[in-house]
């Protein structure tokens, strides 16, 4: 009983009297505090006291395509977390190849009842996916955020990582160190992230030739497949879209027996787990995930309280952080 009590209490930011105070039913504690006390005794896997069983959970569903990027366990961390503070009970929903679509999940996440849902890297980011679940839930006046740059048209509130900001850090830093052959690895032509940070590269270079854009799936394997065409092409810098596109780079350049960062310099974005861990450790430009999440959480709650809050896009400032796979350029 007493780690259950301080384990919610850690959870929520209370004391463990606080905590006592609720799952006793005695008065002299807020409703919101009350409530975040419940969700976090749901989200920690303990049983609530009968006598408040009977009360439902407020429902969140908090939506991402995969977890084998470690920035979507991240953002789930963060948002799952600051939910639980306000009394609300996250529910995962993984898409899986093959398996529950991103509408499957919407579907199953109205007949809950859920008080709003939580989309991190959904399909609402590439222009030819079907978009007709985004439309449902705005019609049945659910609150939704969308975490990541989405197509136009939607009028969905949203957090961003300012992409166009992050792809000027990352090749002014490789035109620092020299680099003149600067290539892009990206997703699919009809990911918005992508195409912003492919306009901001395009600004910067005034000539970006078009055989140094390389688009394909975000998977290590896919930026494995992109650097081999863009180093065949004489590129020396990488800027790429995800982290794991980044360390296909990496891979890629070792098969051929290319040293990085003495031949080849990669620059990733996320700034996701472990990237200080990998040899050499990457360069990347990160995404401020705390500050996104709690952004998006809120907008969240201030729709499912009643509140206006605009549809327009929050761009978050993302921060250059500078490691061992990138170096001067080479002499040939």
């Amino acid at each position: 009983m007493a780690r259950r009590l301080a384990e919610v209490a850690k959870k929520v930011g209370v004391s463990e009297a606080t905590v006592s105070r609720v799952l006793n039913g005695k008065s002299g504690v807020s409703e919101a505090t009350r409530q975040a006390v419940l969700s976090a005794l749901d989200v920690l896997g303990y049983e609530r006291p009968t006598q408040l069983r009977g009360e439902r959970a407020r429902l969140v569903g908090l939506v991402l395509p995969e977890l084998q990027n470690p920035i979507f366990p991240a953002f789930a961390e963060v948002i799952g977390g600051a939910l639980a503070q306000l009394g609300l009970t996250p529910v995962l929903c993984t898409q899986t190849k093959g398996g529950v679509s991103e509408a499957d999940y919407v579907e199953l996440l109205l007949q809950q009842q859920v008080s709003g849902v939580v989309f991190a890297g959904g399909l609402y980011a590439q222009a030819d996916a079907p978009h007709d679940h985004y439309r449902l839930l705005a019609d049945r006046n659910i609150p939704v955020v969308l975490v990541n740059a989405a197509i136009e048209h939607l009028g969905l509130p949203g957090v961003s990582c300012d992409d166009a900001v992050a792809v000027e850090q990352a090749w002014r830093h490789l035109t620092s160190l020299g680099h003149e052959r600067i290539g892009l690895v990206l997703g699919p032509a009809d990911h918005v992230p992508s195409a912003r940070k492919l306009a901001s590269a395009r600004a910067l270079a005034g000539q970006l030739p078009e055989e140094f854009v390389a688009r394909t799936m975000f998977s290590i394997e896919g930026g494995h497949a992109a650097a081999t065409r863009l180093i065949d092409r004489g590129v020396t810098g990488f800027v790429c879209a995800s982290d794991p596109l980044a360390l296909g780079v990496v891979r890629a350049a070792r098969r051929r027996g290319l040293g990085v960062p003495t031949d080849i310099s990669v620059v990733g974005y996320d700034d996701s787990a472990l990237m200080n861990c990998t040899e050499p450790p990457l360069t990347t430009v990160r995404q401020p995930i705390e500050a996104m999440g709690r952004a998006a959480v809120e907008l969240l709650d201030a729709q499912i309280g009643g509140r206006a809050v605009t549809a327009d896009e929050l761009l978050f400032e993302p921060e250059l952080v500078v490691r061992g796979s990138t170096a001067q350029a080479p002499r040939h």
